[in-house]
């Protein structure tokens, strides 16, 4: 039987034809409130919720418009250009939900930026890390189904390495994401400095354990065929 062959047409595009909307409606945006931005808008919250970082209007009104769009037809392109394009094809369905979380979750929270720019009273420390939440979450719930290629899920020497060692470790790091994502969206309306550090924490046990992981089981099962 013929493999198939992964493609980026028509077909594939016109099925994300929300985002394109939403990803048009963020420039139509930028261009309408930039004329009522201050000069200076904010761009970085510490740990405590508070500004600590301004850009100039131009920067602050355009750059994540611009981003959004750049990240999003990444993920359209680079399949196109991994060595295992064709195992895109066994969790098209999963990567799409990937592509509508990213440019949904960074949409919310340029939303949340220029309205605090305007003057109004949102809680942007709670927004992103709910944001940033969600997507651990959603991501982890679709993880298991992520097949063996460079560009998407955990890629570690061992898990490219190895199809096996990648489907086992995107089984366990699925469970963590899960895990963690939850920790982190309970803490989220957390002020106290505890609550940011319970966060990172979080992240870092997300991040690391799955790495750990394949690393073990690669070397368990390079030791059972030797």
């Amino acid at each position: 039987m013929q493999e198939s062959n992964y493609r980026l047409d028509w077909d594939t595009v016109k099925q994300d034809w929300p985002l394109w909307l939403v990803m048009a409606g963020l420039l139509l945006a930028a261009v309408l409130v930039y004329p009522h931005l201050p000069a200076k808008v904010p761009g970085h919250w510490n740990i405590h919720g508070e500004i600590d970082a301004y850009y100039p209007k131009s920067f602050g009104a355009f750059f994540e418009p611009l981003m959004v769009i750049a990240v999003y037809l990444l993920m359209l392109f680079t399949p196109l250009i991994d060595p295992k394009r064709n195992n895109y094809l066994r969790f098209a369905g999963a990567y799409r939900l990937l592509r509508w979380a990213v440019v949904l979750c960074f949409g919310l929270l340029y939303a949340a930026t220029i309205l605090v720019a305007l003057g109004y009273p949102v809680n942007v420390a709670l927004l992103v890390k709910a944001s940033v939440a969600m997507l651990f979450i959603i991501t982890g719930n679709f993880m298991s189904q992520f097949r063996h290629n460079y560009f998407v899920g955990i890629k570690t020497p061992w898990t490219l390495a190895s199809e096996e060692v990648w489907q086992r470790t995107h089984r366990m790091g699925a469970r963590i994401w899960v895990a963690g994502g939850l920790i982190c969206l309970a803490t989220a309306p957390v002020q106290a400095s505890w609550g940011a550090y319970v966060f990172f924490i979080a992240v870092l046990v997300m991040v690391m354990v799955p790495m750990v992981y394949s690393y073990v089981v690669f070397h368990k099962l390079h030791d059972q065929t030797h």
